[in-house]
């Protein structure tokens, strides 16, 4: 993965997160959200699936490519509004991407495949897809439940974690189980796989 299209890829994709005007506090410093949470990505990638492809790799990089320029509360609230947003972002990030790697050198091919791995289509079929949402779903597990957590009824925290169990490969769930988590998400997962 020492091609000049990757090297150039994310150099441009980590320049595009680094836009970010949301900021959060790593250790003492601020630094924006989603280049924060792509390096989680990556760093869990790294650990959970150390042979990752560069279709896969580079997908994590795309995972939330400008997300922050889609709002959420440009939607209507509830269940249906919420899907509409999620559809259109993964458009919008997915073209986003595609133009991104395409002046980076890559294939038409192979930008096909990062946006079919992105995208999350026919995860059965795709091997990378599955290795995605694993990560995707472990550093939500790791990084974000505990605040997502805040003001939230505990059954639907629950229904929350079996949702994004069943999202995930065995393996994933192998990982799950082993992460460090904070007494009360640990509490909330155990209830939700009880």
């Amino acid at each position: 993965m020492n091609s000049i299209s990757f090297q150039k890829a994310t150099a441009s994709l980590k320049a595009a997160h680094l836009q970010d005007p949301n900021n959060e506090l790593e250790g003492s410093k601020l630094v924006p959200a989603e280049w924060l949470y792509t390096q989680r990505l990556l760093d869990c990638l790294r650990q959970v699936y150390p042979d990752a492809s560069e279709a896969l790799t580079i997908a994590a990089y795309c995972q939330h490519l400008y997300r922050w320029e889609i709002k959420r509360t440009e939607y209507p609230e509830g269940r249906i509004g919420y899907y509409q947003w999620r559809n259109y972002l993964g458009d919008y990030q997915a073209g986003k991407a595609a133009a991104i790697l395409q002046a980076s050198g890559y294939s038409d091919d192979f930008v096909s495949e990062v946006v079919d791995i992105l995208k999350k289509l026919n995860i059965p079929r795709l091997d990378d897809a599955q290795k995605l949402e694993d990560v995707v779903c472990l550093v939500f597990l790791e990084h974000y439940m505990q605040d997502f957590m805040q003001g939230k009824p505990a059954a639907q925290l629950v229904q929350i974690v079996q949702k994004t169990w069943n999202k995930m490969s065995d393996h994933g769930h192998h990982v799950a189980l082993q992460l460090n988590l904070p007494e009360s998400t640990h509490r909330i997962v155990i209830r939700a796989l009880g």
